[in-house]
């Protein structure tokens, strides 16, 4: 095909292009054509269309999203927010730390294990431009139901790509979840989370300023893998019939990127960079415009110097292609030297594409010719943004009308079901089948993982301040009241920070949702930001960034609205932490918190084939007291255990804590089968000594939070209202569920 030049499209106007096969509306041809003031060439519709992509330019959510800068909450805290590459905070003694979470979740149904892989790296990348040392990932994932034929396909793809390129990278894998629900059956959800660490003069910016300063390209050399994939494959549904556009799926190399990081962090310690940018989505269209676009000034780009891997590649693939381990710096010529020396140790290609000018285009050429001119701002920034319509779906009133309708214990043999029933269901059964594929401790610096209720890292290890992190979704909740089922989501990471003794700082987000252009998906989508929004305002915690992904649903069936909501707290001394079990007998059992009949959205409801309902209200003001209850808990030494109770109610907690260290518990419950399932928010179960009984009754008194006295610790049995189940049979049924399902 002949090069398609800018004076080409001056010269031919009405040359015929396919811009909506790139996924752009004629509606935006017509605005590209407008900002150039002639039709754009081939390159850069290419660039248009993967920047103006759902993905990237957010265009459906923009408007909903301002909400987070609008009602920011104001704190100190704070270094970096909204709008770089990750958000930072400061967690004292001089440290920073950065974290953010985005979806992987088109490519991984399409081809698992590298879908799941590139997740994994993006996100690093993502926190390595900051300039912090990446030092751990988590993973949320969604899956169909756990019996389907699709669910054995990529489930155990998608746990061996995360595990395979963490592994190599040498970062600990500290947390997530798994659930299984039939709405991702066809479109499961892979989340990935990465925190990285630095001192506050480290931090880096995604801006190309200075003329005269050089545009550097290094990592991995460009392929043809992942050509669309931002613009085409994430930013529509998938059709019934399957999978397909594998080449849209990136391909990555742990190595390359372990490598990658190191030679980048010692760049950085040498400050030579003026400003970075990986190149993930959209490649390296969106590294060029948006350093442009952050900069001061224009830029020009030789793109015939860019290292292939395909020699056949053409000026659009290339600035299409989302090859993964790609860095791109802008360095004053002065410490080039210097920054090709540190490449040329660690054997990283690098070559130098183009320079920063002092003009206000974005300049690609190809073998000297102009292929490109552009105002970099319109391709990076400037994007469409839609006030898509939404309304309330019919199916809200009609869930609220429900009444749930589940067998409740009261026999022994009736409660000893229960118990035996949640533990091996999938949604609640262990998940060491997939967080054993996963290095849980390498670096040395892990705290707590799986299945602790949040990940932890020490990040000093002479004063041994750490950070723990926390996701949580309750998607049954989200369906049934969007708005509530984001303050939910946001109350259950904070609380499962502070079961460790942690103090929650702030939150990032991956947003998944189905089609913004079905207006009920957007009220629910609308819905759930407002709700995160309000949330975060009545808690105090900062929104950092994250990451919306649309058009998750497969034909008109949309998966259930699904806000992941990770937490990051800073705990001031790591060997401090409250466990979340006990190991020894003789130590009283109590619950923190109220319980309801709150059965709406609950496990034991899905189990019995129920959806319907009314979801708990999220009382912030008390999850904000219960918080400082569980922090002063662990800084005055009144607990010795503290685990959440969420979903599986009192039942999957108390199954979880005799477990984890052997140890069984006796304990009698008033009104015994609400008790066990109900799923009341802001619940904790906590094991004191019994000379702690006072502190801690003076303590949850002072924060007003009720307690319940449950019961003692010890034997081999747990004990439910005279109930006997041994912790032999009780371990059977929560550990064989997986390995029965996937080998």
């Amino acid at each position: 095909m002949a090069l398609d030049t800018v004076a080409q499209a001056i010269a031919q106007p009405d040359a015929v292009q396919p811009f909506a096969e790139l996924g752009l509306k004629p509606d935006e041809y017509a605005r590209i054509k407008e900002i150039l003031g002639r039709r754009p060439t081939s390159s850069e519709l290419a660039m248009y269309s993967v920047m103006w992509s759902e993905h990237c330019s957010y265009k459906s959510s923009k408007i909903h999203l301002k909400q987070f800068g609008e009602k920011a909450v104001k704190t100190d805290a704070l270094l970096v927010g909204i709008g770089e590459n990750a958000g930072v905070v400061d967690v004292g003694q001089g440290y920073a730390v950065t974290f953010k979470i985005e979806s992987h979740n088109h490519p991984s149904f399409i081809e698992p294990y590298q879908g799941a892989a590139t997740g994994v790296g993006g996100i690093v990348r993502d926190i390595l431009t900051m300039g912090a040392r990446p030092i751990a990932v988590m993973d949320p994932l969604r899956f169909g139901p756990a019996e389907a034929a699709d669910t054995k396909r990529v489930l155990p793809g998608i746990v061996a790509g995360i595990g395979g390129y963490g592994n190599c990278l040498g970062l600990p894998n500290i947390g997530g979840e798994v659930v299984f629900d039939e709405t991702y059956l066809g479109n499961p959800l892979v989340n990935a989370l990465c925190v990285g660490v630095m001192k506050h003069s480290d931090i880096k910016l995604a801006k190309a300023a200075g003329a005269g300063n050089l545009v550097v390209l290094y990592g991995a050399k460009t392929g043809g893998d992942g050509i669309g994939g931002v613009s085409v494959l994430a930013s529509e549904t998938f059709e019934s019939k399957g999978p397909a556009k594998r080449p849209a799926v990136q391909v990555g190399d742990p190595f390359v990127e372990k490598v990658l990081i190191e030679c980048s962090l010692e760049i950085f310690a040498e400050d030579l960079v003026v400003g970075i940018q990986d190149l993930g989505g959209a490649g390296l269209s969106c590294a060029t415009s948006e350093l442009a676009s952050g900069g001061s000034g224009g830029m020009k780009v030789q793109l015939d110097k860019v290292p292939l891997r395909d020699p056949s590649l053409s000026p659009e693939e290339i600035l299409m292609s989302e090859s993964q381990e790609r860095m791109c710096a802008i360095v004053e010529p002065s410490k080039i030297a210097r920054f090709l020396e540190i490449c040329e140790k660690w054997d990283v290609t690098v070559t130098v594409i183009g320079e920063v000018t002092d003009g206000n285009h974005l300049e690609i050429t190809w073998n000297g010719e102009l292929i490109v001119d552009v105002p970099p701002r319109t391709v990076a920034h400037d994007g469409p943004v839609y006030q898509r319509p939404f309304a309330e779906p019919a199916y809200i009133k009609q869930v609220a009308a429900e009444q749930i309708d589940v067998p409740l214990a009261a026999s022994a043999a009736e409660i000893r079901n229960t118990v035996l029933t949640l533990a091996a269901t999938p949604n609640l059964a262990d998940k060491s089948w997939i967080t054993s594929q996963y290095d849980k401790y390498v670096q040395g610096n892990t705290i707590q993982a799986q299945p602790d209720d949040s990940g932890m890292v020490r990040i000093d290890e002479e004063t041994h301040l750490g950070v723990a992190i926390s996701t949580d979704a309750n998607a049954n909740w989200s369906y049934l009241n969007p708005y509530e089922g984001a303050k939910l989501a946001l109350a259950e990471a904070a609380r499962n920070i502070a079961t460790a003794g942690a103090k929650p700082l702030a939150v990032t987000n991956c947003l998944n949702f189905g089609s913004p252009e079905d207006p009920g998906v957007m009220w629910q989508f609308a819905e759930s930001v407002r709700g995160l929004a309000d949330g975060c305002v009545e808690m105090g915690l900062p929104v950092t960034g994250g990451n919306v992904s649309f058009y998750n649903q497969t034909g008109s069936t949309a998966i259930l609205p699904t806000p992941v909501i990770g937490v990051l707290g800073v705990i001031d001394d790591v060997r401090t932490r409250t466990p979340m079990s006990f190991s020894k007998a003789g130590l009283e059992l109590y619950l923190l918190g109220e319980t309801r009949a709150d059965l709406a959205g609950s496990e034991w409801a899905y189990l019995h084939g129920q959806r319907g309902g009314k979801a708990p209200h999220a009382d912030l003001k008390k999850e904000l007291h219960l918080i400082d209850l569980l922090v002063a808990g662990r800084t005055k030494k009144i607990f010795t255990a503290a685990h959440d109770v969420s979903q599986g109610g009192l039942s999957a907690t108390l199954t979880e804590m005799v477990l984890r260290n052997n140890v069984g518990a006796t304990v009698e419950c008033e009104n015994v089968g609400i008790a066990l399932v109900s799923e009341t928010p802001g619940r904790v179960v906590v094991a004191v000594d019994p000379s702690q009984r006072t502190a801690l009754e003076k303590e949850a008194a002072s924060h007003g939070i009720a307690l319940t006295h449950l019961g003692t610790t010890g034997g081999d049995k747990l004990v439910i209202n005279g109930a006997e189940i041994s912790l032999d049979e009780l371990r059977i049924a929560h550990t064989q569920t997986l390995p029965k399902l996937f080998g």
